[in-house]
């Protein structure tokens, strides 16, 4: 799935990094014209042995960008303090991985959505440079070789022995899970004037909905109100809302259907009362009820987020489309706000910190003119100062560490953090939103230690230390009274409601050609089916429109992707018990 980063990415000073790290790079022109070459007086061991005099343009494709053309706003003008180099981003689509492919040459840095199909395709092409040649990575990537061993020697297992790159969210420790970003978020403030009724199941929200619509009519901007609005941008083998609102109850996405995470069961998509089918007679049901946007199907992300940030909707199955955007200063100061609301039987997926990384690869083009400065801005992007600037902006306007090493956020920062169109000042122009990056990937998983915290702070600023103490909104402290505690992680610890999905170095299997045919051919009728039931009018339509994707996925050869994924749930759980069993 991909996710629009409602973190960010990046920033620290390479003399440092590689004083810290032992290593000194080496001093090698790049490849291009004269009028690129790095500079005569550059010292070794600092960035400017490899940084154009001139500005240059690097080629970003990223699988999981959501957004094409040249990167703008903080980011870039860090980007290019830093290195002189700005960042051309080409986002995925029909038939872009291919074209690229045959081209030749996919891009200076490459981003790649999993680390299977279109991965694997890319290595035996020989499209991605071995991070181990010319000692590129000892040399260009020290802070990486020195604290992500675990996620390289990963993507060396499966990648026939070489190193390309290593997957996202890679973790400080194997015993930690990230805060969990799944969870019914709704409108406290209208919850708390029906009298806080009890939810103990997921269509337990459907007449609370009903209610709120009746209370909240019309958004912030006079428009009519929904329970939900949904989007089909990140739709992939299901629909993405559906698929993911089986997260509340311990089931993660698995290929076409849903695994478990605390038992290792295999779900395909199309069981019969299975969970897929239920979150998707869920969503019909709140159609059926005026509950549903009904542009959901034809609207961009962009669409929903403007209508979540305008109280357009009621319940969202994400933080960062719900609280993180309605939940302004404005609203907060006016008693709003978007607030979990955790049902009686749930048991919420919250993903376990994986040393070994996830699926979502760095790797370097084979075609890139500058190999050295790929690896040099990766390496970047996976320092603590890197990681922390990618998350909150730049250091000293909207992020720092206090005297005591703590990190803290700017009161410029706060205000960013709530409101992505807070003006940055001078030299950073535009809006915080405007400079988001855009390559849209993670090095360290939010949730990981940041070893430049002295107090012992992960990299997420909503658990600092110094944060802790700061007054929140009536209407958040409504929120913690009722709840016992003060944040989602710690309500669901605490009641036994959480399951997680382990890090292991589980790497879906490579299919056959046959086999991508086939399961191309069945994706397209699972979403394209699945949105024809959001959209049935009745319960009657909603069956037979199920019948009929069934009917047709079957014909199209469902049986073999599911037998290939009940091959791969094997796989996984094995690897899930030895996790369990260390």
């Amino acid at each position: 799935m991909k996710i629009r980063k409602f973190v960010a990415v990046l920033a620290a000073s390479f003399m440092v990094l590689f004083t810290l790290a032992g290593c000194t790079p080496k001093v090698t022109q790049t490849k291009s014209n004269n009028s690129n070459a790095v500079s005569a007086n550059s010292k070794e061991g600092d960035i400017a042995s490899i940084r154009p005099m001139n500005p240059i343009t690097l080629t970003v494709y990223s699988q999981l960008a959501n957004f094409q053309g040249e990167q703008t706003g903080w980011f870039a003008k860090v980007l290019l303090d830093k290195f002189n180099v700005k960042l051309n981003i080409v986002k995925d689509g029909d038939g872009v991985f291919a074209t690229r492919l045959e081209s030749g040459n996919l891009g200076d840095i490459v981003v790649f959505g999993n680390d299977s199909t279109d991965y694997q395709t890319a290595v035996k092409a020989g499209a991605l440079l071995d991070w181990n040649k010319d000692n590129l990575l000892d040399d260009y990537g020290p802070y990486i070789k020195a604290h992500m061993q675990m996620a390289l020697e990963k993507n060396k297992s499966i990648s026939g022995g070489h190193i390309y790159g290593f997957g996202h969210d890679v973790g400080s420790s194997a015993t930690e899970h990230s805060a969990p970003f799944y969870g019914p978020f709704i409108r406290w403030d209208l919850y708390k004037q029906l009298g806080y009724p009890k939810i103990n199941t997921l269509e337990d929200f459907i007449p609370l909905l009903e209610k709120m619509q009746q209370l909240a009519p019309t958004s912030d901007t006079g428009k009519k109100t929904y329970g939900v609005s949904l989007f089909k941008d990140w739709d992939g083998n299901m629909v993405m809302f559906v698929k993911a609102t089986a997260a509340l109850y311990g089931w993660d996405e698995f290929g076409f259907g849903l695994y478990n995470v605390n038992t290792g069961e295999y779900q395909d998509a199309l069981k019969p009362g299975g969970e897929y089918l239920r979150m998707l007679k869920f969503y019909n049901t709140l159609y059926q009820k005026g509950l549903l946007d009904p542009n959901s199907m034809t609207q961009t992300f962009d669409d929903v987020t403007q209508t979540y940030k305008t109280g357009g909707a009621f319940f969202n199955i994400f933080d960062f489309m719900s609280s993180a955007i309605y939940n302004t200063p404005d609203h907060l100061k006016a008693g709003k706000a978007m607030m979990p609301l955790v049902a009686s039987d749930q048991k919420n997926v919250a993903y376990g910190l994986n040393m070994y990384g996830g699926n979502r690869v760095w790797t370097i083009g084979a075609k890139t003119q500058y190999p050295e400065l790929c690896m040099a801005i990766i390496n970047w992007l996976s320092t603590p100062e890197g990681v922390m600037t990618n998350n909150y902006g730049p250091k000293g306007v909207t992020w720092d560490y206090d005297k005591e090493g703590r990190p803290i956020l700017t009161q410029l920062g706060e205000k960013a953090m709530s409101d992505g169109n807070t003006e940055l000042p001078a030299p950073y122009s535009g809006k915080f939103s405007d400079g988001v990056d855009e390559i849209n990937n993670t090095t360290w998983a939010i949730d990981s230690k940041n070893p430049d915290a002295k107090n012992g702070d992960t990299y997420n600023y909503k658990f600092w230390e110094t944060r802790q103490s700061l007054p929140v909104s009536s209407i958040e402290q409504d929120w913690r009274d009722k709840m016992g505690v003060p944040n989602l992680d710690q309500y669901l610890v605490k009641n036994n409601q959480l399951a997680i999905s382990l890090g292991t170095t589980y790497s879906a299997t490579p299919m056959s050609n046959e086999l991508t045919t086939t399961w191309n051919q069945v994706k397209q009728i699972i979403v394209n089916g699945s949105w024809k039931a959001i959209y049935a009018k009745s319960d009657a339509e909603f069956d037979s429109i199920v019948k009929d994707m069934t009917n047709q996925a079957y014909a199209h050869g469902y049986e073999d992707c599911i037998k290939y994924q009940q091959h791969e749930a094997q796989i996984r759980k094995s690897l899930d018990d030895k996790v369990r069993n260390k």
